[in-house]
């Protein structure tokens, strides 16, 4: 089992400029994931059958809505 601890040869004191978070705001406004379920996940296989079954079910809804 690897040693999980630091080396001492690793001063992170040293370091300057870091700022956490930097780029989360950029990474949520690009970013969009889903946990899909195994069950959901093995009817829609990829992104793209996810994405046109999402769509149909906004037309539905947008049709009974009228």
């Amino acid at each position: 089992m690897p040693n999980d601890e630091l080396s001492d040869e690793y001063d992170f004191s040293q370091l300057s400029g870091g700022l956490q978070g930097k780029y989360v705001e950029r990474y949520q406004k690009g970013t969009n994931l889903v946990l899909l379920d195994p069950d959901v996940a093995r009817a829609f296989p990829t992104q793209e059958s996810v994405n046109e079954a999402l769509r149909l079910l906004i037309q539905i809804s947008e049709r009974l809505r009228e």
